[in-house]
Protein backbone atom coordinates (compact mmCIF):
# COMPACT_ATOMS: atom_id res chain seq x y z
CA UNK A 1 0.00 0.00 0.00
CA UNK A 2 2.67 2.50 0.89
CA UNK A 3 4.37 1.64 -2.53
CA UNK A 4 1.06 3.16 -4.50
CA UNK A 5 0.64 5.80 -2.30
CA UNK A 6 4.60 6.91 -2.67
CA UNK A 7 3.77 6.42 -6.27
CA UNK A 8 0.80 8.51 -6.72
CA UNK A 9 2.25 11.59 -4.23
CA UNK A 10 5.44 11.70 -6.77
CA UNK A 11 2.23 11.98 -9.88
CA UNK A 12 0.85 14.80 -7.82
CA UNK A 13 4.56 16.67 -7.43
CA UNK A 14 4.93 15.86 -10.72
CA UNK A 15 1.47 17.46 -11.81
CA UNK A 16 1.52 20.49 -9.65
CA UNK A 17 5.05 21.48 -10.00
CA UNK A 18 5.11 20.67 -13.58
CA UNK A 19 8.28 18.99 -13.72
CA UNK A 20 7.47 16.17 -16.17
CA UNK A 21 11.06 16.33 -17.35
CA UNK A 22 12.07 14.12 -14.31
CA UNK A 23 10.03 11.44 -16.16
CA UNK A 24 12.65 10.47 -18.20
CA UNK A 25 14.99 10.54 -15.80
CA UNK A 26 13.15 8.37 -13.82
CA UNK A 27 12.70 6.08 -16.32
CA UNK A 28 16.30 5.77 -17.16
CA UNK A 29 16.95 5.20 -14.06
CA UNK A 30 14.66 2.17 -13.50
CA UNK A 31 16.42 0.88 -16.66
CA UNK A 32 19.80 1.18 -15.88
CA UNK A 33 18.66 -0.44 -12.10
CA UNK A 34 17.17 -3.46 -14.09
CA UNK A 35 19.99 -3.67 -16.81
CA UNK A 36 22.10 -4.44 -13.48
CA UNK A 37 20.20 -6.87 -11.45
CA UNK A 38 19.86 -8.92 -14.81
CA UNK A 39 23.65 -8.86 -15.06
CA UNK A 40 24.66 -9.59 -11.70
CA UNK A 41 22.07 -12.61 -11.55
CA UNK A 42 23.73 -15.44 -12.58
CA UNK A 43 20.86 -17.54 -12.94
CA UNK A 44 20.03 -15.66 -16.11
CA UNK A 45 23.50 -15.65 -17.67
CA UNK A 46 22.42 -18.54 -20.08
CA UNK A 47 19.48 -15.84 -21.33
CA UNK A 48 21.93 -13.12 -22.15
CA UNK A 49 24.25 -14.53 -24.40
CA UNK A 50 22.54 -14.51 -27.44
CA UNK A 51 22.82 -10.65 -27.38
CA UNK A 52 26.44 -10.07 -26.53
Amino acid sequence: MAKQSLIHEFLLFLRQEKKWWLVPLLVLLLLVGALLFVIGNPALAPFLYPFF
